[in-house]
């Protein structure tokens, strides 16, 4: 990392507050004071940048630690605690005392067991995708769970498999996918199970497979006691519920997933059309009715884009910018595909369309490659993903004349859900449901845009925010504006949760959603 990107970090830190920052927008602080009070963790707030010495070698003699420790001492210790994040927008207030990169569930129970010892706390990084770090606290160790990487059975009779946590989405559906299987993982291609699960998981064919969470029968997990025990719907359902939405606030570590798999579409159809910009509120207004109509198994979405190479030139007169919308059908017959996608050609605009693609056959790892040229490696970002009942032409139009001034990196998208739309089983801590789902994705590439386009991020915000819903627990900057935790997790649940926290961690051993974020 440069000096120039640390110096601005230092006065721009993703979700956390400098000391000037601090001094002219208290109110983060002030957000983090109101969660400690509400959620009845005020000690563990006032205490966690209390530092207690920690002996590395201790953890790995007394405990049997096997994998690789660092701490502040080692020339690599800020490469082992911000170098994992896939947000290049990293954090610059906030550090723990020690790294702890496991190997096995037996490590895990070691430095839990050292962490209660030695009355410390603890942080779960299970694949460092969650863009305002929230595995990255002040003090404390950061258990590093990145070297549980393996799919441990895959059962293509029984259409089960067990996976441990830091295997991406695309990893799993082309394990999966090898055998004819397929499951509702995450659209992002880099993004690991353990954080997708943990915050519900907004899934592939959703609509058809449910969330992420949804086709889980158990996970395997170490307690705040250094026990491995496995929760299910019908043993540890304490346990089972909250890890099943409670994303950073969970209260122990879950190590292996079983999922209940699904047969591999025959036919995953896609049709994409690009329209001038000008166009989108009305795209908007036809496409907010229309999915109700359409089949559940059907994705679709509106984006808000700048416009690729080669129509680059068509889209000079709104600054690049592009309509995009995206329909992928989920079929075992690519003729019903057709049928149902063709609705998409009786749009009122389709004359305008300046390109597009109709039900053409793609595939999983195609689908990845798409999602992750949209969403792509190596960038600064500041991210907020919402629920929303507002009617669709309202999202857009509020940020209309907003979006000509993006990033040519940032992207404004929401999913229309389709079909009946039903809400969650009530049977796990997520909860949130409605009939958009999206915002902005402000990404951009160099530290010196930063007060720029984080501005920019925070007026879209703003724009938005009478029409917000609710807040997605691991695509929401939950750090900087710990307020959306009301929106990301209802207030019956939250209570649920850390009655469950007083219950199962008594002594605190995991940090708690606000705990050491400032």
């Amino acid at each position: 990392m440069s000096n120039t990107e640390n110096n601005n970090l230092n006065e721009v830190a993703v979700g956390g507050i400098s000391r000037r920052l601090f001094l002219t927008k208290g109110i983060a602080a002030a957000g983090s004071t109101f969660v400690a009070l509400q959620t009845g963790n005020l000690h563990a707030l006032a205490s966690s940048s209390k530092k207690i010495k920690l002996d590395a070698a201790l953890l790995k003699t007394k405990y049997g630690f096997k994998g690789k420790i660092f701490t502040a001492k080692d020339a690599n210790f800020d490469t082992a605690v911000v170098g994992g994040l896939w947000n290049r927008l990293r954090p610059s207030n906030r550090k723990p005392q020690m790294v702890t990169q496991v190997i096995d569930e037996d490590d895990v129970v070691a430095v839990v067991k050292y962490a209660k010892a030695n009355k410390v706390k603890v942080a779960i990084r299970g694949g460092g995708h969650n863009w305002c770090a929230p595995s990255v606290r002040n003090s404390g160790i950061m258990l590093d769970l990145t070297n549980m990487n393996q799919v441990i059975s895959i059962d293509a009779d029984k259409k089960r498999a067990v996976l441990q946590p830091v295997i991406s989405n695309r990893q799993a559906q082309e394990e999966l996918n090898k055998v004819g299987l397929s499951f509702p993982t995450g659209h992002c291609p880099q993004v690991k199970l353990s954080g997708y699960f943990l915050s519900g998981g907004m899934s592939w064919n959703q609509g058809s497979w449910g969330h992420g969470y949804e086709g889980l029968e158990a996970i395997e997990m170490v307690t705040a006691e250094g026990k491995k025990i496995t929760a299910s719907a019908t043993e540890n359902q304490d346990y089972f519920w909250a890890a099943r939405g409670s994303g950073p606030g969970f209260f122990a570590v879950c190590t292996r997933y079983h999922l209940k798999c699904f047969p591999l579409p025959k036919a995953i159809t896609a049709s994409v059309y690009y329209y001038p910009y000008n166009e989108i509120e009305k795209i908007a207004e036809w496409l907010g009715p229309l999915a109700s109509q359409l089949p559940s198994s059907i994705e679709l979405s509106l984006f808000a884009v700048h416009a690729p190479d080669d129509i680059a030139d068509q889209c000079k007169d709104s600054n690049g910018k592009v309509a995009l919308v995206t329909a992928t059908m989920f079929a075992d017959n690519e003729d019903n595909a057709k049928y149902e996608l063709q609705v998409l050609d009786n749009c009122p605009e389709l004359g305008k369309a300046i390109k597009k693609s109709i039900a053409e056959p793609t595939t999983f790892p195609q689908l990845f490659d798409a999602s992750g040229a949209i969403w792509s490696d190596g960038l600064r970002a500041k991210v907020d993903a919402c629920f929303f009942d507002a009617p669709l032409t309202e999202v857009f139009k509020v940020n209309k004349e907003h979006f000509l001034k993006a990033h040519p990196k940032t992207v404004y998208m929401f999913a229309i859900f389709t079909g009946a739309n039903p809400e969650p089983p009530k049977d796990a801590c997520f909860t949130m449901h409605a009939k958009l789902y999206g915002g902005p994705w402000t990404m951009w590439e160099k530290a010196d845009e930063d007060q720029k386009e984080i501005e920019w991020h925070n007026t879209c915000m703003k724009n938005m925010e009478p029409l917000v819903k609710g807040h997605y627990i691991s695509e929401s900057d939950t750090v900087g504006h710990p307020e959306y935790l009301e929106k990301a997790i209802s207030k019956t649940n939250m209570e649920k949760i850390q009655a469950m926290r007083a219950q199962y961690d008594p002594d605190g051993v995991f940090f708690n959603f606000s705990d050491g974020l400032s």
